[in-house]
């Protein structure tokens, strides 16, 4: 009986205890949900105000580009030309960037927690296990130790900073391409010797030029003991390879809108154009220079000759793998402008992609790109098609350059790692001047000696007065801010940007009128070439293309059954699209005042046709219409100017008289 009692005792207790046991577990449970359910509930939040907070960082940039245009728009309205919309943008960003550092600031998170931890390296990834969760957090950068505390602060200017590879694949792509699809094609091969003179030997001088004189200035920081970090002489070669990259948009917009002399447009435009892809490749080729052993920052011959040839073998690729891309962009959806129009956009941006991740320059191969298919898939687009793509990429040219000015002023202040140097900074100007000037005038001379219309003197000028630096040495600068000598670079580049965008470009007009250089405007004279100016090798191309590769690729030229040999019809005409012999009696060829054949060129001047035959003589013609006139009256065409009237009349004439309408 006592056993019975002692067992039901126990079996009581057991219950209870077991009871108890549950209770706490369930207890436990239901605590770790409750935990989770607010973990998630903070999760979410966190995210929402994220959300707001990034799109009220792109509502900034929108209101930027808004408040650009609207003031774009009162400028043009008062003829107001001391201030581009370039320069007006980047005024626009430092006003909200000095708002953005100074006058905002965000409340500090009391969940934030700094913990200490010694390691040799910063990972770009760490996993953290807290009470057997492992949460993932990435690397976003260094802050010195006095910001610690100011970790919101850095978080909202760090929200406002792109990250570099934006401007390289999304913002740079539709500048450069407009570059090359909008080119005058006539001016620019008429100067295309000059140009690649400028553009490649020109733009390697001043690289070296600038970055022996600061490497000077380095020495000299170092002696005195005001260089805070590593500066090697491959990083000066460096800086002189990106802000040798000019972008006088600022100039050219000012040219065109006065009608400034052609030729002086096409050499700083087609300079422009490809020094920038040469300072992009020059610049990659200075980073990929690796002499053997562990020191890589001396010099050594078979280094160079290294990265002489990543120079030439990336530039070359860039260039076959644009001009491909460009070529095999034949669309045969006129039938349906809109999807033309998407898949021609589509092509041209996969050509900087493509040529980024093959190892080549984006930069090179979209401006060979654009070139290529202004010069034959344009000619294959439909009418709506052809004016889509090029009001859809003088759009994305505007909206691109005044966000990346914006950007560049509000940069000034949000970039949190700036180091300037005043000793650094005026060798910097001193160095930028020389090495335009040695880009500039002694290659003028040499050019001069070849030249049958000679580069003026103040030509040169208003060439080296308008060697501003933009968007892409602000993109180059930008693209590596890792190391102490980046990031002086970069606030070194910034203010060199402001000054010649602010001041070069502002005194544009006045530079004009000190070097009296002419304006043609409306009614104003344009030289044209002759078959004498033009060179033989141009000469030989532009047959060649006309009367066989335009065939072929297009839908305009004659039709290689005129051009080929009888032996080669059935070929010719599987060659030849159906559209050719449509178009053969409408035939307009873009480039055809680019060089004179030696077949009749009928031209017509004013109020007056003129043809000339392959002796390069010249006889008058008969406008549509009118009374007949003495053929004496007719122009001095031994002058190489010509004055073009406001009402020329361009139709093609019988030879012999002229009429007066």
């Amino acid at each position: 009986m006592g056993s019975t009692c002692e067992i039901n005792a126990a079996m009581s207790i057991w219950r209870r205890l077991s009871l108890f046991v549950l209770a706490s577990s369930l207890c436990s449970c239901l605590c770790r949900a409750e935990d989770s359910a607010m973990e998630n509930i903070v999760t979410e939040k966190k995210a929402e105000e994220s959300h707001r907070q990034d799109s009220a960082d792109l509502l900034v940039f929108i209101l930027l580009l808004t408040l650009t245009i609207l003031t774009i728009w009162l400028f043009k309205h008062r003829r107001f030309r001391f201030l581009h919309e370039t320069g007006l943008a980047m005024i626009y960003g430092l006003l909200v960037g000095v708002v953005l550092r100074y006058a905002i600031h965000v409340p500090s998170d009391m969940n934030n927690v700094t913990l200490s931890c010694n390691v040799n390296a910063s990972p770009a990834t760490l996993l953290v296990n807290v009470s057997g969760k492992f949460y993932e957090y990435t690397l976003k950068g260094e802050i010195s130790g006095s910001e610690v505390n100011d970790i919101q602060d850095n978080e909202m200017l760090r929200k406002v900073t792109f990250d570099p590879e934006v401007f390289f694949n999304i913002l740079l792509p539709p500048i450069i391409f407009h570059a090359g699809y909008s080119l005058k094609r006539r001016h620019f091969f008429r100067n295309l010797g000059s140009i690649l003179a400028y553009a490649f030997v020109g733009t390697v001088v001043s690289c070296f030029i600038i970055g022996l004189l600061m490497y000077g200035c380095v020495m000299l920081m170092k002696q005195i003991g005001q260089l805070g970090g590593d500066f090697f002489f491959t990083d000066c070669l460096f800086f002189g390879a990106i802000v040798s990259a000019t972008d006088p948009v600022t100039v050219l917009a000012i040219f065109n809108e006065l009608q400034v002399d052609a030729d002086l447009y096409a050499l700083l435009f087609g300079e422009s154009v490809l020094n920038d892809a040469v300072a992009v490749v020059l610049s990659s080729s200075i980073v990929g220079y690796q002499p053997e052993g562990d020191n890589s920052h001396t010099f050594e011959a078979m280094a160079m000759l290294k990265s002489f040839g990543i120079f030439l073998g990336v530039f070359s690729g860039s260039f076959a793998l644009g001009v491909a891309t460009g070529v095999v962009t034949f669309t045969k959806l006129r039938d349906f402008p809109l999807l033309e129009t998407a898949l021609f956009f589509l092509m041209s941006w996969s050509t900087f992609l493509l040529a980024e991740a093959c190892g080549f320059t984006g930069v090179v191969a979209v401006l060979f790109c654009g070139m290529t298919q202004a010069h034959y898939t344009f000619n294959n687009l439909s009418p709506e098609s052809q004016d889509r793509t090029k009001q859809l990429f003088e759009l994305l040219n505007f909206l691109a350059e005044n966000f990346i000015f914006s950007y560049m002023g509000l940069t000034l202040f949000t970039f949190k790692n700036h180091v300037f140097n005043p000793i650094f900074i005026v060798g910097a100007f001193l160095a930028v001047f020389l090495g335009r000037a040695a880009n500039i005038y002694p290659l003028s001379f040499l050019l001069n000696l070849g030249r049958k219309y000679k580069i003026s003197s103040n030509f040169q000028h208003m060439m080296m007065f308008a060697g501003l630096r933009g968007a892409m040495t602000f993109a180059l600068s930008i693209r590596d801010t890792a190391t102490y000598a980046r990031q002086m670079m970069f606030s070194t580049t910034l203010l060199v940007v402001f000054f010649t965008v602010w001041i070069c470009g502002g005194g544009t007009t006045q530079m004009l009128s000190c070097q009296k250089i002419r304006l043609i405007g409306p009614d104003g004279v344009e030289r044209r070439s002759t078959k004498q100016e033009s060179v033989w090798f141009f000469r030989i191309w532009y047959n060649f293309d006309h009367n066989y590769l335009k065939p072929i690729l297009t839908h305009s030229g004659p039709p290689l059954t005129a051009t080929l040999p009888a032996c080669c019809g059935p070929l010719a005409r599987c060659l030849t699209s159906p559209q050719a012999y449509e178009n053969e009696e409408q035939l307009k060829d873009s480039d055809s005042d680019l060089i004179l054949n030696d077949g009749d060129i009928t031209l017509a001047y004013g109020d007056i046709t003129v043809s000339t035959d392959a002796t390069g003589a010249h006889t008058s013609g008969t406008p549509v219409g009118g009374v007949a006139v003495n053929s004496d009256e007719a122009p001095d065409w031994s002058c190489p100017w010509m004055i073009r009237s406001p009402r020329c009349l361009w139709t093609p004439a019988a030879t012999g008289t002229r009429t007066k309408r």
